[in-house]
């Protein structure tokens, strides 16, 4: 497995770039432009993201175009409505099938999990084929799922009890935070697995170059 490290180092100029700078954007136009100079400012900032790395021949995060595909559609709809509350709904929604998708893709023999792990970490063919492997990441899917919905209904609770700023300011903290608490749980829930079974889990000193 690759250095925790390395993929750190890698993914968090993606991480700023496509979430947290048009997060504080979005905030900081906010007051001074109201809620749709704040949702176009936050937009013009993810597309002229876009534009400087395609003029300048650098590559295009993956989370920077999706991030700007979000807010796009989030734009249209609450141009459309006028509706603060469906922008914010939207996300929320994403999630909610997200997490059916975990869920479904379990008995359909197919677990979401293992395919989106092998998009990032390939492992060998026996690995990959190993049955406990394999049931590993069919009870991480369901775990996925249950943590999709409980992040779908806390958004909701925030979305209907709490101001805008503060839903933004708490969700801007509490998405990353239950997103490591998850990751978090699922490795050590994958090195109980591995030791329990007697497979050893090698993780890379360095990225290789």
């Amino acid at each position: 497995m690759p250095n925790p490290r390395s993929i750190v180092r890698h993914a968090l100029p993606a991480v700023v770039e496509g979430k947290l700078v048009p997060l504080a954007v979005f905030l900081g136009f906010l007051r001074l432009a109201g809620t749709t100079g704040a949702v176009i400012a936050a937009l013009t900032w993810s597309l002229a993201s876009i534009g400087w790395r395609l003029r300048t021949g650098r590559k295009v995060p993956g989370l920077v175009i999706l991030s700007a595909i979000g807010l796009t559609a989030k734009t249209i709809v609450t141009l459309t409505t006028g509706s603060l509350f469906v922008y914010f709904l939207q996300p929320l929604t994403g999630t909610v099938l997200v997490g059916l998708a975990f869920a479904v893709s379990v008995p359909v023999g197919r677990p979401l999990a293992e395919r989106l792990v092998h998009d990032f970490c390939p492992f060998d063919p026996y690995t990959a084929s190993h049955p406990h492997v394999r049931r590993f990441f069919a009870r991480l899917s369901l775990f996925w799922a249950v943590t999709s919905m409980l992040n779908a209904s806390v958004t909701l609770w925030l979305l209907l009890t709490q101001s805008v700023t503060t839903f933004v300011l708490v969700k801007a903290v509490l998405g990353p935070a239950s997103s490591i608490v998850a990751v978090g749980a699922a490795l050590m829930w994958l090195r109980t697995t591995t030791r329990r079974e007697g497979l050893p889990l090698v993780v890379a000193a360095r990225t290789a170059r």
